[in-house]
């Protein structure tokens, strides 16, 4: 029941924009190297255009999804239909991160909240392949609603502790891959 789509139409960046969640997928190029699924909410993400997305993306406890683009491009986002009719959405493409300083940082950064604290980067995907099915399997939930601990642990840090924490622990992969703004030493 997979049905491939030409572009993101004005429906699906509706029903995108009314997930509460979506998942992002990602991996090294190393046969053995781990593949990583993250789970994203808040309001982090916005379509760009038909082939084009990106999310404002929090300081977390790893940055696997920064290292893995940075030696490959490849990522999948996927979204579940968890209340209405059952559908999941797959989106292929190639990402790039976008560091605060950049001129890609300062163009799409307007377009999310200014109080998020936390901010690590922007990453932006060039959709190549758009790709829904059927779901079913995906139980109904009800959202009670966003939880609050990620943006109350980066305000108890602060800028300069966020620093600090993205520095020892987002430089690199958990396969010892360089995350972006982050050098071998």
């Amino acid at each position: 029941m997979a049905k491939l789509y030409p572009g993101i139409d004005a429906d699906m960046a509706a029903w995108i924009a009314a997930q509460p969640m979506f998942f992002v997928a990602s991996a090294p190029l190393a046969a053995d190297g781990h593949v990583n699924c993250s789970p994203r909410g808040l309001d982090t993400l916005r379509v760009l255009g038909p082939h084009e997305v990106a999310w404002l993306d929090l300081t977390g406890s790893g940055n696997e999804t920064a290292a893995h683009l940075a030696e490959n491009g490849r990522i999948t986002l996927m979204f579940c239909a968890f209340s209405g009719r059952p559908r999941i959405l797959r989106l292929f493409g190639r990402g790039e991160v976008l560091l605060p300083g950049s001129e890609g940082f300062r163009n799409l950064r307007p377009l999310f909240p200014a109080d998020l604290p936390g901010v690590r980067q922007l990453v932006r995907v060039d959709v190549t392949r758009i790709q829904t099915s059927c779901g079913f399997g995906v139980p109904h939930m009800r959202l009670e609603g966003q939880r609050t601990e990620l943006t109350e642990w980066a305000l108890r840090k602060g800028e300069d502790g966020l620093v600090g924490y993205r520095a020892e622990r987002n430089a690199r992969s958990i396969d010892g891959l360089n995350a972006p703004g982050h050098a071998d030493d």
